[in-house]
C-alpha cells in the first residue's frame, strides 16, 4: 500500500479529516517564508488531536536546537530537512530524518543514497522555492535516478487525484506527499483531503 503524507496542516480539521482518513503522515511547515508556515505552539495543540498519522516537520536550514525545541513541544515523529543542511548535524536531531532533494539535473542519487536519513523525498526544482512549489517535475527521467536509490523515497511536487496513478505506475514508490492540490484559495479543504485519501487508499490501488 502507498503511503500518503498530507502536508502544510495550519488548522485541527484538517488535521483530523486526514487521520481519520488514513494518512500516514502529516506535515506542519516551520519555515517562516512559506504561505504554509504554522507557529509550533499551534502545530503542538493540533498534534494533540492526530490519533493514529505519524507527525511530521518540515524545516529548512535551522538550528540543531530549534528544530529539537519543535520535536519535543509537537511529539514529531518524523524531522523533514528541507534545506542546505550537513550531514553532520543529523546525530544531534531527536527524530528520524526525512530529506527533501529537488530534482534537476545536478541531482545526484548516490548522494541522496549516503546521506544519514531513513526517508529520501523529492520535490520539484524551483528557483525560490525550497518547496512546496505544485510544480511537476521530469518524472521519467527522475525514476531512472531513483532506482539507484535503496532508502524508501517519498515523491512530491503536484501531485493530485488526477496524477496519482501515473506517479505510482512510473515510481513504485513508497509514497507520495501531497499539498496544493488539496488546497481551495490556499487553505486545506477538509473535502479534498477526504477524496484524495479515499481514492488513494481504496480506489486506485
Amino acid at each position: 500500500m502507498i503511503k500518503v503524507k498530507i502536508c502544510g496542516i495550519k488548522t485541527r480539521e484538517a488535521a483530523i479529516e486526514a487521520d481519520r482518513g488514513g494518512a500516514d503522515f502529516i506535515g506542519f511547515i516551520f519555515h517562516k517564508q512559506s504561505k504554509r508556515f504554522i507557529h509550533p505552539f499551534t502545530a503542538g495543540e493540533i498534534s494533540r488531536s492526530i490519533k493514529r498519522a505519524k507527525k511530521v516537520g518540515v524545516f529548512v536550514d535551522d538550528s540543531v536546537e530549534f528544530i529539537n525545541d519543535v520535536v519535543n513541544l509537537v511529539k514529531l515523529d518524523y524531522v523533514q530537512l528541507h534545506g542546505n543542511e550537513d550531514a553532520k548535524i543529523i546525530q544531534k536531531i531527536r527524530a528520524p530524518i526525512i530529506k527533501a532533494w529537488r530534482f534537476n539535473d545536478k541531482f545526484n542519487a548516490k548522494e541522496a543514497d549516503n546521506f544519514p536519513c531513513e526517508i529520501v523525498l523529492l520535490d520539484s526544482y524551483v528557483e525560490g522555492y525550497a518547496g512546496g512549489s505544485g510544480k511537476i517535475f521530469n518524472w521519467h527521467k527522475a525514476a531512472v535516478e531513483t532506482k539507484k536509490i535503496n532508502k524508501p523515497i517519498l515523491i512530491a511536487g503536484g501531485i493530485s487525484i488526477e496524477n496519482f496513478q501515473e506517479v505510482v505506475d512510473i515510481f513504485q514508490p513508497y509514497g507520495v506527499d501531497v499539498s496544493s492540490s488539496l488546497e481551495v484559495n490556499g487553505v486545506k479543504s477538509v473535502n479534498k483531503i477526504a477524496d484524495f485519501l479515499k481514492f488513494a487508499k481504496h480506489t486506485c490501488i
